[in-house]
């Protein structure tokens, strides 16, 4: 089943009400059956040798000894086109890449959080263009940092006032002015990196009430910057919602669509040799975003990085994201809000810049939660719509909505992550024919 097309103006108006704190008085209500959508468009099928190239390709970089294995999944109209295990998921225990082999998700956490904090939308529990602090009441006093110079001439970081609070909304498309402290060099982010945020066993809550003591790099809404906006959101959820966000994760989501082995850790120490490794030579040297041993008990359930899972749970999130947010007969999102969610919320009219990071490309905007496609690429076929994001362990994904499919690449590698995604994309798009 196809999500309903809406055009622009009305999107814009739909998105304008959002933001003014209204969406939920449009859309609360009872989740409703799914019902007949209108007729999907003609769309591309694959040729078999362009998919054997994506095989031969997948085959290479295992032989070549850039990654022990991976598994690959391209389903169109509801099926399985092509899906294929490669290799070993740890080159030390030479144990096959099996359908519950469970990777390291990392920021492929995000569209999860995402979704389940769009469901509270619904629910009229939150709205887009409420203030972050209404939840989390110690972001009324966040502050920004500048750097400017002092009276001696030398360069400081000095705190100002915000110019409007940090919404909902920001949060949702990285424009909250939370950073990430692990990459880049300004003030901010050395101070990120410099005051112990991960120290301990600690909660969201106490998490939070951390991050709320930092400067932020930018005013709200004025630039899209990669960082703990997610984490952030996980809290707002779980005072939303009273609930863990673990728990409403599993009540609402998780649980529903079949995603049993998605988590925040692997909790049963029988499963261990199912998790996948990287090439002895290729581990990120620190945690990333203070995520550790997949199987290390933790109370800190990261919104924004720090989910475990399989293909084909993964799977199941992806084709209800694509059906418009309905799956086997349960709704879980109105198609409105999937569309909501999946346009370009950065777009030009909004004034907002970009970082020096910019990681969605030139050719991208983003959403509330995803990449969304705002331009084809030189030299691709990659279609207008599509979003999309990854991890830095190595996994990505993406949902074509012009050919109702969706792909999901599921590999533990965190230095070839980008070339890899760029190359098989391409090889992909060239199966694809008219």
């Amino acid at each position: 089943m196809k999500p309903r097309r809406t055009d622009g103006a009305a999107l814009r108006l739909w998105a304008a009400a959002a933001i003014a704190g209204l969406v939920g008085a449009i859309i609360v209500g009872a989740p409703h059956e799914v019902g007949a959508e209108p007729a999907a468009p003609a769309s591309r099928s694959f040729s078999h040798a362009g998919l054997d190239r994506v095989g031969d390709y997948i085959k290479n970089e295992i032989a070549s000894g850039n990654i022990p294995g991976a598994i690959v999944l391209i389903q169109q109209h509801g099926k399985p086109v092509y899906f294929e295990k490669f290799g070993v998921r740890d080159v030390a225990t030479r144990l096959p890449m099996t359908d519950d082999t469970i990777f390291r998700l990392y920021s492929m956490s995000k569209p999860i959080t995402s979704v389940a904090a769009m469901m509270l939308v619904e629910d009229g529990k939150l709205a887009l263009g409420d203030p972050v602090s209404k939840y989390i009441p110690a972001f009324a006093d966040v502050k920004v940092g500048v750097e400017k110079l002092d009276p001696t001439g030398e360069l400081a970081l000095r705190l100002e006032p915000v110019d409007r609070p940090i919404t909902i909304e920001d949060l949702l498309r990285h424009t909250s002015g939370l950073t990430y402290g692990f990459y880049g060099d300004s003030p901010v982010r050395k101070r990120y990196a410099s005051v112990g945020l991960f120290n301990g066993d600690f909660d969201n809550a106490e998490f939070v009430g951390r991050i709320a003591k930092l400067p932020l790099a930018e005013q709200p809404g004025t630039r899209w910057d990669y960082g703990h906006s997610t984490d952030v959101l996980g809290r707002v959820i779980e005072v939303a919602s009273g609930k863990s966000l673990f728990q409403f994760d599993k009540e609402r989501l998780l649980d529903p669509l079949g995603m049993r082995d998605t988590a925040f850790y692997v909790a049963d120490a029988a499963k261990r040799p199912l998790i996948a490794e990287p090439m002895p030579n290729d581990r990120l040297v620190a945690p990333v975003a203070g995520i550790r041993d997949p199987m290390e008990p933790r109370r800190w359930e990261s919104g924004g990085a720090g989910m475990v899972g399989t293909i084909g749970d993964y799977a199941r999130f992806a084709q209800m994201l694509l059906n418009g947010g309905a799956l086997d007969g349960r709704r879980y999102l109105k198609a409105e809000t999937v569309a909501l969610m999946t346009s370009d919320h950065i777009g030009p009219e909004t004034k907002i810049a970009r970082d020096q990071f910019y990681f969605p490309g030139a050719n991208s905007g983003f959403g509330l939660g995803f990449a969304v496609r705002t331009s084809v690429p030189p030299n691709t076929s990659w279609p207008l719509g599509e979003y999309r994001w990854d991890g830095v362990g190595g996994t990505f994904f993406f949902i074509d909505p012009a050919d109702d499919m969706f792909v999901i690449f599921m590999v533990q590698t965190p230095s070839q992550r980008g070339r890899i995604q760029l190359e098989l994309k391409t090889l992909i798009y060239q199966a694809l024919q008219k």
